[in-house]
This record gives C-alpha cells, sequence and structure tokens, in this order.
C-alpha cells in the first residue's frame, strides 16, 4: 500500500482534494470521525471517463502516515498544530506535506503576539521533522470542482520536486497545476482574502451593488499586499490566481463560507449563530483577530481590514462603518 496518497480531513474540501487525487492515485483518508467517511458520492461525481482508483480509510494517524509518503492535510487552522504533533513521531524527512488550509497559527495559550503568529508551513517545520512541504491554494471553491467545473490551482513550495509532484497528483483535463516559489505570499494571500471575502459578503447582504463591492475588494487587495511585504512576503503571489483570483471567487460567490457569513451578519444574526449556521469553520473569522493585531503591533493603516474585524468582532453599526469601510482618505490608487 505504499503507492497511496494520504488526505487527512473530509470536510467539503477534503472530499474535493479525495476527488481531485482519486483519478491519479490511490487515496487513504484519516477524519477524527471515520464513521463519516462515505465514498460513494465521490464515485458517484467523479467523470464518466475517468477510472478511479482505490479509496482506503485509515484508522488512525499512525497508519495514515506509515503508508502514505504524500500527505494532504485539509483541516481548519485551529486543529493543525495538535495534529501535526501527533503525527510527528510517525513522520521523517522523506515525507511530502501539501496543506491546502487557508489560514494562520496562532498558540492559544500564549498572548497573540507577531511573534506567536505561523503560516501552516511554519508549523509543520517547528512541529515535525518535515522538509519538503509546500501548500496548495487558489480559486478552489469545493462546489464547483466537485461538480467538474473547470478550474485551476497552485502549488507553493520552495522545493522544486514538490511542486512537480503536486502537479502529478491534482492535474486533470479539468483541473490545471501551477507551480510558484512564493511559499510564505501563497499561504498569506490563501488566508487574507477570507477577510475581504467577509467584507463582500456584507455589502451584497446590505444590498449594495457591484461598484462599490469592487472597490472593496481592491482597495482591500491593496492592504493585504502591503501588509504581506511588511511580514516578507513577495507581492507577485497575491497578482496571481492564488491572490487575485482566489479573491475574486471567495469575495462574489455564494459557495464562498466567508462570503456567506459577511452576509449573515449585516442581516443582524449574531457571529456565533452565523458560524453554527454556516456549519464549517469560516477562517476569516480567526483571521480577522490575527490581522487586526499584526497591523496593532506594526502600527500599519489598514482601515478596511480592521473596519471588518470590528463589525464582525465588536458588532460595530454596520451604517457607521460603511461610512468608513470605502470611503476613507486615499491620495493615490496604487503605490506598490
Amino acid at each position: 500500500m505504499s503507492n497511496y496518497v494520504g488526505v487527512i480531513g473530509y470536510g467539503s474540501f477534503g472530499k474535493t482534494i479525495v476527488k481531485l487525487l482519486s483519478s491519479n492515485s490511490n487515496v487513504m483518508v484519516y477524519a477524527r470521525n471515520a464513521s463519516n467517511i462515505d465514498f460513494s458520492i465521490i464515485r458517484a461525481k467523479s467523470e464518466e471517463d475517468t477510472v478511479m482508483k482505490e479509496l482506503a480509510i485509515a484508522e488512525s494517524l499512525e497508519q495514515l502516515c506509515k503508508t502514505c509518503k504524500v500527505i494532504f492535510p485539509v483541516i481548519p487552522s485551529s486543529a493543525l498544530r495538535k495534529v501535526a504533533r501527533s503525527m510527528s513521531p510517525f513522520l521523517n524527512p522523506s515525507h511530502y506535506i501539501i496543506h491546502a488550509i487557508k489560514g494562520l497559527d496562532y498558540k492559544k495559550n500564549e498572548e497573540l503576539t507577531l511573534t506567536n503568529i505561523h503560516t501552516m508551513s511554519q508549523v509543520f517545520s517547528q512541529e515535525t521533522n518535515c522538509i519538503r512541504i509546500g501548500c496548495m491554494s487558489g480559486p478552489n471553491l469545493s462546489k464547483e470542482i466537485f461538480e467538474n467545473q473547470p478550474t485551476g490551482t497552485v502549488i507553493a513550495s520552495e522545493f522544486d520536486e514538490v511542486i512537480e509532484l503536486g502537479k502529478k497528483l491534482l492535474t486533470s483535463k479539468r483541473f490545471v497545476v501551477f507551480g510558484s516559489h512564493h511559499l510564505l505570499g501563497t499561504e498569506l494571500a490563501g488566508a487574507f482574502k477570507n477577510i475581504i471575502a467577509v467584507g463582500s459578503g456584507v455589502l451584497h447582504g446590505k444590498g449594495y451593488g457591484k461598484n462599490l463591492q469592487s472597490m472593496l475588494i481592491t482597495r482591500g487587495l491593496h492592504e493585504i499586499i502591503q501588509l504581506g511585504k511588511y511580514l516578507g512576503a513577495d507581492s507577485e503571489a497575491f497578482l496571481g490566481i492564488a491572490g487575485i483570483g482566489d479573491i475574486i471567487a471567495t469575495s462574489t460567490s455564494q459557495n464562498s463560507r466567508n462570503f456567506r457569513l459577511g452576509k449573515m451578519i449585516a442581516k443582524g444574526i449574531s457571529l456565533d449563530e452565523a458560524c453554527e449556521e454556516l456549519g464549517e469553520v469560516a477562517e476569516g473569522v480567526n483571521t480577522l483577530k490575527i490581522l487586526h493585531q499584526i497591523s496593532s503591533e506594526l502600527k500599519l493603516a489598514l482601515p478596511i481590514s480592521n473596519m471588518i474585524y470590528y463589525i464582525v468582532h465588536e458588532a460595530y453599526p454596520l451604517e457607521k462603518a460603511l461610512d468608513k469601510l470605502v470611503f476613507y482618505p486615499a491620495e493615490n490608487d496604487v503605490d506598490f
């Protein structure tokens, strides 16, 4: 069984990753509740001319790590550090890790400061002896991919072999895979775009049109590029499909959890109720806290991102927020 590729997590995107991988390789899945794993819907949604490989369920993380040399974690960012620690005894430098998590980590038992905020690849580097680490990111709305609609993704890594392996495992006639060496920028773009998606959902929920929505998206992109540069990321990553491509998809689609969360908050639904109704994690909720802390420590002017934080986490009155959300003083349209 050494030719299996591992997937950790079986939420909506976890199922989608399994489906993508299954056209090129055998797949083994581990999820916290193994009883929830049902491959029948994946087989039913496979393309008619695609011969699916074998699908298997791992009884433990140990079994998955010992069976699979390539592992795709697809779980909430808040759970990754604990899972990585559990995997660590069974991992070695020959493993490949390609995560598909668009969030950031901070140690919950420590004060939230810039020094204890980490990307997902940094968590794996800290908690395991894995070296060949990468991420998968892009306009990857799981429902559309699951229905065989064409799109693409980016595999970002410092290592060429990770990028090439990701391409080999995921590429199909309806799914194109690009490569990038901008790992940090790709991870930050994937995390920060969720903030813009929440804000876009708020505007949509209040009945505003595409003019204001597009202004929010472009000015929000400007902010996260500036923030990424302060954190050491190259701006190029934010301008590719893992950056602006993903932002467009998640900031305009009803299939985006973060967009739907913003809509519900605009309708007067509390944050807790909105999260419960979504049923799955909207990473933007946690990322808003992290971005607000980063901007405070670095003394960065991020008026749009911070106003979205106040709307979501401090119930700031929407009508007052909207006056500040977009119409803030800005001398230049583009200055990077």
